[in-house]
């Protein structure tokens, strides 16, 4: 082998223990990977789940028991009170064009944390230039600009997990 790191399959000591972390994250017990000759196989060792305690059905484990109703109160005197509505959140005018998150992952403005970010506000961009990484299931999927303009605001931080959809950014 001419690298040291260099492991079955073309894979790095990296590789797998980026693979072993997905196999514990998603309780996985095995994963095996075979090219030509080579393969490689990370099983995960578990421990059996202790039993779980008796509870009632449809009791959460962390709710006390309740004691019945006395037996003259009117059955909807036990219902959750409505909880208070939340203060309105107000709502910023966004103009200009919403650039939005196109897959759930991690957020990056830069493509290494010792690298400057790929955009910042006021910085111009072209359409097809790239303006962030999402990083979803180990993968870094580079999110290009669908539009031409000046970086008015960035939403997030660099490091939030962000929803499908949810804006990231707008330029004008």
């Amino acid at each position: 082998m001419a690298d040291n790191k260099t492991i079955a399959c073309n894979l790095t000591l990296e590789d797998i223990e980026s693979l072993a972390e997905t196999l514990d994250k998603n309780k996985l017990e095995r994963i095996k990977i075979k090219n030509g000759d080579s393969e490689i196989i990370i099983e995960a060792k578990r421990k059996c789940p202790p039993p779980p305690h008796h509870m009632p059905p449809d009791m959460p484990p962390h709710m006390p028991p309740m004691s019945p109703p006395p037996m003259n109160a009117p059955m909807n005197s036990f219902a959750p009170a409505p909880e208070a509505a939340a203060p309105a959140v107000k709502e910023e005018k966004i103009s200009g064009n919403v650039v939005k998150a196109p897959i759930v992952g991690t957020y990056y403005s830069a493509p290494s944390p010792d690298k400057a970010p790929f955009v910042k506000v006021g910085d111009t961009v072209k359409k097809g230039d790239v303006i962030m990484i999402i990083e979803s299931m180990k993968l870094m999927n580079e999110v290009q600009s669908d539009f031409d303009g000046t970086v008015k605001k960035i939403l997030v931080n660099n490091g939030q997990t962000v929803e499908y959809d949810q804006p990231i950014m707008i330029i004008e």
